[in-house]
């Protein structure tokens, strides 16, 4: 087989799982006025989908090891949990604070740690670190510059959101953590 077409399958299953939850948003909108997306919204919603999904499927195509699937999942799950969060209603008061945009910095941590490190376990568990760095940092900032006053914004929500997302993301250092400890385990007992 070529490469194009050990491509299609995981894009074809990509999209299809990209519309299927599409579709749970559009068919809200069809009974309740509480659900309103334009079509920027659906197609923002879907880049951002099918990205994950693909990044997923092309980061663990060689993977074997059950528990590093589940970390790859769980890191990308997060990442895009930070992003969800912050465009639709803003970790520092609403979606249209300018401040939100500096989050986008975290998810920059974690792409450029995953790529150079080659989503390696030990290398994605120092690139978690990083993030929950970087998330720890921006609360910090977020208080040191005052956007406990904006509207929607306390001290105990920014701290609250903010240590959320580093607990999430030390989770999921520790988890590619233990998988890097079991490869240097089961390296040891091959070459012992």
């Amino acid at each position: 087989m070529t490469t194009d077409q050990n491509l299609l399958k995981p894009i074809l299953s990509v999209a299809a799982a990209t519309l299927l939850i599409l579709a749970i948003p559009f068919t809200a909108m069809q009974f309740t006025g509480e659900v309103d997306w334009t079509l920027s919204d659906f197609v923002i919603m879907g880049i951002i989908l099918f990205s994950c999904g693909m990044g997923y499927k092309l980061i663990t195509r060689t993977a074997n090891e059950t528990f590093y699937r589940i970390a790859i999942a769980y890191g990308i799950f997060t990442g895009f949990l930070l992003l969800w969060v912050n465009a639709a209603v803003g970790l520092i008061g609403s979606e249209d604070n300018m401040f939100n945009l500096l989050y986008l910095a975290v998810l920059a941590v974690g792409a450029i740690g995953g790529a150079f490190y080659k989503f390696a376990p030990r290398g994605m568990s120092y690139t978690f670190v990083a993030m929950a760095s970087v998330q720890a940092i921006l609360g910090i900032t977020a208080l040191l510059a005052g956007m406990q006053h904006v509207p929607h914004s306390s001290v105990i929500e920014i701290i609250g959101v903010n240590g959320f997302f580093i607990t999430l993301f030390l989770i999921a250092a520790i988890m590619f953590h233990h998988v890097a400890n079991d490869r240097e385990k089961t390296t040891l007992q091959q070459n012992g």
